[in-house]
C-alpha cells in the first residue's frame, strides 16, 4: 500500500516529478514573479507539493502522509517562507534554498517536541550551518532519535489496532492472547509451529479464510497431535496464522526469537538422524 502511495506522490519511478524545463517556468522566475504580483502563489506551491513531500520524508526517514502528518503543514509553511526570502542573486538554485528552510524548520519542530528531555546544553557541540543557523549536533542527533522511537511506538499501536481489529472477525481479541497463550514454553514452540505451517499452507489456509473453518483433521495428520490439542487451543492457533500471513512487521519481530529456538531444534534433530 505504502509503495502505492509512493507511486502517487512522488511519480512511477519514485521521485517528484520535475518542472518543465522552460525558462519562463523555471522556478526561480516564478519565484521572481510571484513577489511582483505576477504569478499565483497558491498554484506554484500546489505544483511543488510532491517536492516538498519527498524533502520532508527524506528528513523524516518515513512516508508523510501530506494530509495528516503535521511535518508536511510544517514543510508546506517553510516553502511558502522561502519564497519571501529566496534572492536570486545569492547564487543557490530556488529549490536547494527551499530545502534549506524547509529542513530548518523541521529541526525546529523536532526540538520543539523534545525541549522538555533535555536539562543540560551542549553548547561545546554547537556549530552554524550555510544559512549562519546554529546546529547542535549531539543535541539533534538525540533529538531525532527521541522523535523516531515516538514514531515507531506510533506505528506499532496502529497496528496492534489493526491486528486487533482482524482477529475480531474470527472472534477473538487481542487482549486475550495473554490468557490463550500456553504456560510451557515447548507447548507454545508446539503450536506456533503448527500454526506456521498452517499459515503456509494455502490449501488449508485460503478455505479457512473463506469460511473460518479450522481444518482440524488436517492440522492432526500435518503436526501429529490429537484433536483435543487443536480444539483446545484453537483461538491461539488461529490468532498466531493470521499474524504470520499479515503485515505486521512490529508483531512478527516478537515471534522471531521463539522461531530461531524451533529452527535450531529441526537443524539438531536433523544431525543426529
Amino acid at each position: 500500500m505504502l509503495l502505492v502511495l509512493f507511486k502517487r506522490l512522488f511519480g512511477k519511478n519514485g521521485s517528484a516529478q520535475s518542472p518543465p524545463d522552460d525558462e519562463r517556468d523555471a522556478p526561480e522566475a516564478r519565484v521572481e514573479r510571484i513577489r511582483a504580483g505576477e504569478d499565483s502563489r497558491d498554484a506554484f506551491i500546489a505544483a511543488y507539493k510532491p517536492y516538498i513531500a519527498k524533502v520532508t520524508s527524506r528528513f523524516c526517514k518515513r512516508y508523510i502522509d501530506p494530509s495528516r502528518d503535521d511535518e508536511f503543514s510544517i514543510a508546506l509553511s517553510a516553502f511558502d517562507e522561502a519564497i519571501n526570502q529566496f534572492s536570486s542573486h545569492a547564487g543557490k538554485s530556488f529549490l536547494g534554498f527551499a530545502e534549506t528552510v524547509i529542513r530548518r524548520r523541521l529541526i525546529d519542530y523536532v526540538r520543539r517536541e523534545q525541549r522538555h528531555t533535555r536539562s543540560v546544553p551542549y553548547s561545546a557541540f554547537d556549530h552554524t550551518d550555510e544559512e549562519d543557523q546554529t546546529i547542535n549536533s549531539i543535541e539533534l542527533k538525540e533529538a531525532i532519535s527521541r522523535y523516531n522511537i515516538d514514531q515507531e511506538a506510533e506505528a506499532r499501536r496502529l497496528e496492534i489496532a489493526e491486528y486487533n481489529l482482524c482477529l475480531n472477525g474470527y472472534g477473538i481479541a487481542f487482549s486475550q492472547l495473554p490468557d490463550l497463550s500456553p504456560k510451557h514454553a515447548d507447548s507454545r514452540e508446539l503450536l506456533m509451529s503448527i500454526s506456521r505451517n498452517f499459515a503456509a499452507d494455502s490449501s488449508l489456509f485460503e478455505p479457512f479464510a473463506i469460511t473460518q473453518k479450522l481444518p482440524i483433521k488436517e492440522l492432526c495428520a500435518l503436526a501429529g497431535v490429537s484433536r483435543k490439542t487443536i480444539e483446545r487451543n484453537r483461538k491461539y492457533i488461529i490468532a498466531i496464522a493470521l499474524l504470520h500471513k499479515g503485515e505486521y512487521p512490529y508483531l512478527q519481530a516478537y515471534l522471531q526469537p521463539l522461531l530461531s529456538v524451533e529452527e535450531d531444534v529441526e537443524e539438531e534433530k536433523e544431525v543426529r538422524a
